[in-house]
């Protein structure tokens, strides 16, 4: 039992149909997709529902189209929380953020409520690290460590960034970190990444050979790709963060290689590297049965120490402005 939320948007169309075909929790796995949206986009939805039957897939057996949370949340394996209160013209951050906490708070509490307490829960749709807390907060019977949100796309710029500097495929860049929030604060890391150049390991400064780059244009590049996005397409990243979503909930099912890592935000009490607690901050995880860990024993330097820092201050502010909402 698969749950997709904000299911009638432009990701979900992108991402649906990877994950009817198997390519997230296998081809053998038959799988009931739960579509969630609000009351408006359900006639959308229909359409959905009928292009995902007319794809004749085999794993998948059934489809359901709902805007209620009781049918939506119950007896979920997986939940892809994509739909949020997207940021409108001349709306302030703390608007968004109330917007977002009562859905969060509901989907949380209904996740609480209905869903196994095994579901792991993706929070996609934007602030997503804060999103994820007060969601991961409004179902305290569900343990922490369920509950991550997505900063693979960040991770997947950053690799495709180094790659196409080098001439190489995106596949053989890796350990590169996304820390921090998923926003424009965000610090992608090169400092651990290793690449693979004509069959040799080497790290990424000895394979891009232009630190400036690396410490300059690459970190703005990345952390500034959605906005550039949506400049071109006049639409945010779909097709990139649909693929993204699919990596991420692959690796939770099948697990991370031998001593390579990923990112992904997750709750950060207890971590290793003087990140305030109690936040949703994106780290370097492996993954082995279903259960993430944060990589330990990275050295950090202050170039990366002062830019953890700042990413973790604006998800401290995000939170507290947040949970000052929740008992509205």
């Amino acid at each position: 039992m698969v749950l997709v939320t904000g299911a009638a948007g432009q990701i979900a169309y992108s991402l649906l149909y990877s994950i009817a075909k198997g390519d997230v929790f296998g081809k053998d796995q038959p799988l009931i997709l739960l579509l969630l949206d609000i009351t408006p986009m359900l006639p959308v939805l229909e359409g959905v529902v009928m292009e995902l039957q007319d794809c004749a897939l085999p794993i998948l057996r059934e489809v359901i189209p709902t805007d209620k949370e009781d049918i939506a949340f119950k007896d979920l394996d997986a939940a892809i929380l994509v739909g949020s209160m997207p940021r409108r013209e001349g709306m302030e951050r703390k608007d968004l953020l109330k917007a977002n906490v009562a859905i969060f708070k509901s989907q949380g509490q209904a996740l609480d409520k209905y869903a196994k307490k095994t579901v792991k829960v993706l929070v996609v749709g934007n602030p997503a690290n804060t999103n994820c807390l007060i969601a991961a907060k409004s179902a305290p019977s569900i343990p922490k460590e369920n509950f991550s949100c997505l900063t693979r796309l960040d991770h997947n710029r950053a690799c495709s960034q180094v790659a196409t500097r080098c001439g190489i495929s995106a596949n053989v860049v890796k350990n590169m970190i996304i820390w921090g929030n998923h926003s424009s604060t965000q610090y992608p890391d090169v400092h651990h990444c290793k690449v693979n150049v004509q069959g040799k390991d080497m790290t990424a400064f000895d394979a891009v050979k232009d630190d400036a780059w690396l410490k300059g244009d690459f970190i703005s590049t990345v952390q500034q790709r959605g906005a550039a996005v949506i400049k071109a397409r006049k639409l945010s990243s779909a097709m990139s963060a649909a693929k993204a979503i699919c990596d991420h909930m692959r690796d939770i099912w099948t697990g991370t290689a031998e001593a390579e890592f990923i990112s992904m935000g997750v709750y950060s009490t207890g971590n290793p590297y003087g990140v305030p607690e109690d936040l949703i901050y994106s780290f370097p995880v492996s993954i082995k049965d279903k259960t993430w860990k944060i990589v330990e024993g990275l050295v950090i330097n202050d170039f990366s120490r002062a830019k953890m820092d700042a990413t973790a201050a604006e998800l401290v502010e995000e939170r507290d402005t947040a949970v000052s909402f929740l008992g509205v």
